[in-house]
């Protein structure tokens, strides 16, 4: 049991650590692109926010799964958990995607493949929150929660494809045959990629912190109802 404080602690320096060394990378080290200046830097913490959010939704999609096989309390935290770091992480995505993009393409908004099915798949997982922030120890409405979760998860090869299955003006990063990122742009974009991983697990034990103890305090107060 002492181990896993001990592990929590290793990921929260390491967090911290790699946090320290992405804000180098990005504000010192890197050099300045030449033709969208310093607002390009903020393809460092798009390109690792939009990867914690698949990576996010993809742990609803298993845990979810898990749920519905095993009816097992943990799992149904952990897709929530996980859910609520992907609202937010996508959100930003939608924050910074725009600020990019004024300079880029010289408008804040376009109705774009990749930037429309990003939308999209906020409004779905922001919907599935909400079924599953409505239940309130209803065991129906998580198990209908996390089919929803598990459907919505289709939008995220969607949305990773978008630029490649459809006319598009949003860049694509890495393609099979060509990074297109010079030596260090890719390290520091690696080492922000890393750095959010990271810090999406810090999140996700966080998040299910506070729901297990909210789940104990909701116990109670039904015990109490009850015993009244």
């Amino acid at each position: 049991m002492k181990l896993i404080p001990l592990l929590k602690k290793i990921l929260l320096g390491s967090t911290f650590v790699a946090m320290l060394t992405a804000l180098y990378l990005v504000f010192e080290w890197v050099p300045v692109e030449r033709q969208m200046g310093p607002v390009q830097k903020i393809f460092y913490f798009h390109v690792p926010s939009a990867w914690v959010a698949f990576l996010a939704f993809f742990v609803v999609f298993i845990a979810s799964i898990m749920y519905l096989k095993t009816k097992a309390e943990v799992y149904d935290i952990i897709a929530g958990s996980s859910a609520q770091v992907g609202v937010v992480f996508t959100a930003i995505v939608l924050i910074t995607g725009p600020i990019w993009g004024r300079a880029a393409w010289g408008t804040w908004w376009t109705w774009d493949p990749r930037l429309t099915t990003t939308l999209i798949l906020w409004f779905i997982y922001l919907a599935y929150l909400i079924i599953r922030n409505s239940a309130k120890g209803n065991e129906k409405n998580y198990r209908l929660a996390a089919v929803f979760g598990i459907i919505g998860f289709i939008d995220v090869p969607i949305v990773f494809m978008a630029a490649r299955w459809w006319r598009t003006i949003h860049p694509v990063v890495f393609e099979a045959d060509n990074i297109g990122l010079p030596p260090s742009m890719l390290i520091t974009l690696m080492v922000c990629l890393l750095t959010f991983t990271l810090l999406y697990f810090v999140l996700l034990l966080k998040s299910m912190k506070i729901e297990q103890v909210e789940r104990k305090i909701q116990n109670l107060k039904n015990e109490a109802l009850k015993a009244y």
